[in-house]
């Protein structure tokens, strides 16, 4: 196999994941949102603010309204998919990854509920079918579970907290919209069945498989582990989706010995590689970090800086800096109003103070504020 350094894999993935230079453009509509969801993948968004900067930071000029405006529309929606963690995604994709998480998750639930007179997929029906007709709450699909387990003689001490509240919503087959607030802030959820909302076509035959494809069309390329942790899938199942994607007509894959030693493998249309110029901010649990396994993301940030990025008390991860395609620091906003300070610290290379005009531009058209003064920092 062709050998390719961090800094190839780095060219293939921007290829991917910035088409467009990051610098303002002319503002863009519902659609172009949905289709650059459907080009970059689902974006991870338990930080409710993230789509809106993760997508503004890909198509600078995009506005927190026309993002709004797409998740009212069901252009893109929100849920708890991949790993049981929120992700925005379109309905098409949804469709692949609500039956990817029931696979990934149902060792986790078979564990949990430990079921003696009911299947997981019964009660996954059941919660769907209370969710289908209203906006429910966390608090009702907890009680309704609850209720649900115990008609049939199942053990619902099981649901105690903190566990209980998560299996109301965690199995894939709903989508979320706030229920106070804008779709940009961590309002209150209100939860329904995808299906009664959107159309999302025509589930996958092989959800595996479509995920597969998802993930390299989106983040490649990638090895087995990046896709098995991206996934929430075995290795097993993942192999076995390389293996048809290799002898269908998606493949023959093209395979690379990565600079760690793995066997990296792509789509064969993948898109030429391409050298990202220029500052992005990106937001909390950006592609460039979870598109990929923990012990693989060199391709993006150098393994001293990635250890800066997360807060591992609480488990959050700073917002990082995109410099010329390689993270080189965080930012941070400093209070809550429409006018809010912006702090920019960078590890080794300088940006300058003139790199980041486009930058907060474009953060804040995204969140609909405005930058008063930026701070930097080095070191």
């Amino acid at each position: 196999m062709v050998a390719i350094s961090w800094s190839e894999l780095n060219a293939l993935s921007c290829a991917r994941q910035f088409a467009h230079p990051p610098s303002p453009t002319a503002p863009a509509d519902t659609e172009h949102v949905a289709a650059l969801v459907d080009r970059i993948g689902p974006i991870q968004a338990q930080t409710a603010r993230s789509p809106f900067i993760g997508l503004a930071a890909r198509l600078p000029g995009l506005t927190r309204d026309t993002v709004a405006a797409a998740y009212e529309s069901g252009g893109i929606v929100r849920g708890s998919t991949l790993r049981g963690t929120v992700h925005t995604c379109t309905p098409e994709q949804h469709a692949i990854l609500a039956p990817v998480t029931r696979i990934g998750l149902r060792a986790l639930w078979r564990r949990t509920l430990r079921l003696q007179h009911s299947t997981l997929e019964e009660t996954w029906d059941g919660i769907e079918a209370f969710a289908g007709d209203e906006w429910r709450t966390p608090a009702q699909l907890s009680d309704h579970l609850r209720g649900w387990l115990d008609a049939r003689g199942e053990d619902v001490s099981v649901l105690d907290p903190p566990i209980g509240r998560y299996l109301a919503f965690g199995h894939g087959g709903l989508i979320r919209r706030p229920l106070s607030g804008g779709w940009e802030r961590q309002g209150a959820p209100g939860y329904r069945t995808a299906d009664r909302v959107v159309d999302r076509g025509a589930a996958p035959a092989d959800p595996v498989l479509a995920v597969a494809r998802l993930h390299l069309r989106a983040h490649g390329p990638a090895t087995r582990k990046d896709l098995a942790w991206w996934s929430g899938v075995g290795l097993r199942e993942i192999d076995r989706a390389l293996r048809v994607l290799d002898e269908g007509p998606d493949g023959p894959l093209v395979r690379r010995t990565g600079p760690d030693g793995g066997e990296y493998v792509d789509l064969p249309d993948a898109p030429e590689p391409v050298e990202e110029k220029g500052v992005r901010l990106l937001p909390e649990f950006d592609a460039v970090l979870c598109g990929y396994a923990p012990a693989a993301r060199d391709r993006f940030v150098a393994p001293d800086h990635h250890r800066l990025l997360w807060e591992k008390a609480n488990g959050v991860m700073r917002p990082p800096v995109l410099l010329n395609g390689r993270i080189e620091g965080f930012w941070r906003f400093d209070g809550n109003g429409r006018t809010r300070a912006l702090e920019v610290h960078t590890f080794d290379r300088v940006v300058r103070r003139q790199d980041l005009e486009s930058p907060v531009a474009t953060l804040e058209a995204a969140l609909d504020l405005t930058v008063g003064t930026v701070t930097l920092t080095r070191g």
